[in-house]
């Protein structure tokens, strides 16, 4: 009896990790991709959307899960694409995290749409300050600039930059979750729900809501940019 838990337990231990092995991947993917899009402010700071897919593993397997793939990602950036070395490690590691972990701890208090939303909300605010403080200590040391320049920068740059940012991943998440979770329920990669999820009506008005937001928060990119 006992045998026949244990390799019970090992074969869901192996299981969660070859899909957060999954989920880290296609966060690189994901994250290599978006390196690609020619829209960025100052230079430096690109729209980033693995933390989609970090998010979507945060709310499938729980914070710690999240920021586990957070590091992993971020330290695969650096050997690979990244020319900002640990301060790029850093940054990343931390933006991510205080997004997707604090959405994911949200919504495993209780797990509905509302939680979910709230979740994301909060994180991106938190995101957002977090990321201010840090920008403000470790820009200066990386890019060379006085403090008193970064200073400058906080409020017209890096606190619109994180918000529309964080908006775009948070609506882009909140459009993703259910399609890329049921696929991996039909592929048997994920367990059954056995939560009640929200009614048909809600879900289609939140999906048309965040769809609205996300091309919003897309219009302010590219306005932040310089592109239109």
């Amino acid at each position: 009896m006992d045998k026949t838990n244990s390799t019970s337990k090992n074969r869901i231990d192996t299981k969660t990790l070859t899909m957060l092995a999954l989920l880290a991947a296609i966060a690189y993917v994901v994250m290599f991709l978006s390196k690609q899009i020619p829209v960025n402010v100052l230079g430096f700071l690109n729209f980033d959307l693995k933390d989609v897919i970090v998010c979507i593993a945060g709310f499938l397997f729980g914070p710690l899960a999240a920021a586990g793939i957070s590091l992993v990602v971020s330290l695969i950036e650096m050997v690979t694409i990244s020319s900002t070395g640990l301060w790029g490690l850093l940054m990343n590691v931390l933006s991510t995290c205080a997004f997707a972990c604090t959405a994911a701890w949200f919504y495993h208090r209780k797990r509905n749409m509302k939680s979910a939303i709230l979740g994301l909300v909060v994180g991106v605010l938190l995101m957002t300050a977090v990321m201010l403080l840090w920008n403000f200590l470790i820009t200066p040391i990386y890019m060379k600039l006085p403090r008193s320049v970064v200073a400058g920068m906080l409020i017209p740059t890096f606190l619109p930059f994180n918000l529309i940012k964080g908006g775009i991943n948070a609506t882009l998440t909140v459009l993703l979750y259910k399609p890329v979770v049921n696929a991996l329920r039909k592929a048997k990669l994920v367990k059954p729900s056995s939560g009640s999820g929200q009614g048909g009506k809600g879900k289609v008005g939140v999906a048309i809501v965040a769809a609205v937001l996300l091309v919003t928060f897309i219009l302010l990119a590219l306005v932040l940019a310089g592109v239109i």
